[in-house]
């Protein structure tokens, strides 16, 4: 175990050439960053946890009543145990061969297990009330914690020239108001990610988790080699769109549509801008080309430019969607569905699939019903025809 700690607290992983441990414990200033600051993210993520479920319970879900959002009715489905054994242990979406068994197993036509699945699948996906109060959760943090990183930056030097990041680096001492920004932002990643379950599973769950390790890394070795200045603008970059999303997600569940949309032109703007010119222009070009004026090359500048590189990534694959939304936006004049983060992975077609049987079926109806209407129609006639014929068959002989 000491051999494990000796190898992964090598300076020369975490420190750049020249610089040892003992350099940093010599650091001037209130305060300077300790590996084992860290240890204060768990009780934080787990502060986070409680203080969200109050929130929701006690703030978010009266106010999703206030603004008017409706939760969907829902048909409940009948108890078939066989099914229910399958879909809790085997699949939720079966495929057509175990549909054929099951229906074999269950004495049920192909079609009712289909709808028993469907209806099963839809009783599972969350309500809009509990996406209102898991996007208003978000949009308070978020919104908080982007005022509290602008108000603690706005008068630092590294703020207007990112230059002065690396103006004595890594012996740069900590503020305590980043300190706690760091923390707290620490804190609240590793709650989403403890929470990760229990929330809504959107179209990018996968994405979302690879931003949350990756975040979580970039934080907790950025503080360990002292990447704090350029830590804190990352942070307060990713912040400043993010409100904007959530705060429009609450509007499009209470359906405020106009509002919603208003919203969400914004934040593309927002994100667009700060994610795709303001992060790669200012943010990694600077520890990527800027930084190697104050110092060589080592194995933190690598790793910590790997996971900014990441994040850009994402961001890319995020304004793609993004883009895709706005296109809609501009050529059917409204926003269908929220093509970033808010569609979840059970697909809402479902609810639709049912209403395109019924549609189908209305119009087979119909198209039987003039088929009907036409064949009665034309016996009918026909056999009027057949009786003038009669009559006129039998005037000559009354004649």
């Amino acid at each position: 175990m000491e051999q494990l700690s000796q190898w992964l607290w090598k300076q020369e992983y975490w420190l750049p050439p020249g610089i040892c441990w003992e350099d940093m414990e010599k650091m001037e200033g209130s305060r300077r960053p300790l590996p084992r600051d860290l240890l204060l993210a768990l009780p934080l993520a787990l502060g986070f946890i409680m203080f969200r479920y109050a929130f929701e319970r006690c703030v978010a879900f009266p106010l999703s009543r206030v603004l008017g959002v409706k939760d969907q009715v829902r048909l409940k489905v009948a108890p078939v145990p066989t099914l229910e054994a399958f879909y809790t242990k085997n699949s939720r979406q079966p495929t057509q061969s175990e549909i054929s068994s099951l229906v074999y197993q269950c004495n049920l036509t192909h079609r009712q297990v289909q709808s028993w699945f469907r209806h099963r699948r839809n009783l599972d996906r969350p309500s809009n009330s509990k996406k209102f109060c898991e996007a208003s959760w978000r949009f308070v943090f978020y919104l908080l914690a982007f005022t509290a990183g602008l108000v603690s930056l706005i008068s630092t030097s590294w703020f207007w020239d990112q230059t002065e990041c690396w103006r004595g680096f890594p012996q740069q001492p900590v503020q305590d108001a980043h300190y706690w920004y760091y923390m707290l932002e620490l804190g609240f990643y590793c709650s989403l990610l403890l929470s990760v379950s229990v929330d809504v599973k959107r179209k990018d769950f996968k994405e979302q988790i690879v931003h949350h390790f990756a975040t979580i890394f970039l934080l907790g070795f950025s503080y360990c080699s002292n990447y704090i200045r350029i830590g804190t603008l990352v942070m307060l970059v990713h912040d400043s769109s993010d409100f904007l999303l959530e705060s429009a997600k609450m509007f499009n569940y209470a359906g405020w549509k106009r509002t919603c949309d208003a919203l969400f032109v914004v934040f593309a703007a927002v994100f667009l801008l700060t994610r795709l010119v303001v992060f790669p222009s200012k943010i990694i070009y600077t520890t990527l080309v800027l930084s190697m004026e104050v110092f060589e090359p080592f194995v933190g500048y690598y790793f910590f430019n790997a996971l900014l590189l990441l994040l850009q990534a994402l961001h890319m694959y995020w304004a793609y969607l993004i883009l895709r939304m706005i296109y809609k936006f501009l050529f059917l004049g409204k926003l269908d569905k929220d093509e970033r983060s808010d569609v979840e992975s059970e697909p809402e077609e479902e609810e639709n699939e049912e209403e395109e049987d019924r549609s189908s079926w209305r119009k087979r109806k119909v198209v039987l019903d003039s088929r009907l209407a036409m064949l009665s129609s034309s016996c009918v006639l026909n056999n009027l025809t057949n009786q003038k014929a009669d009559v006129n068959r039998r005037l000559p002989k009354a004649r």
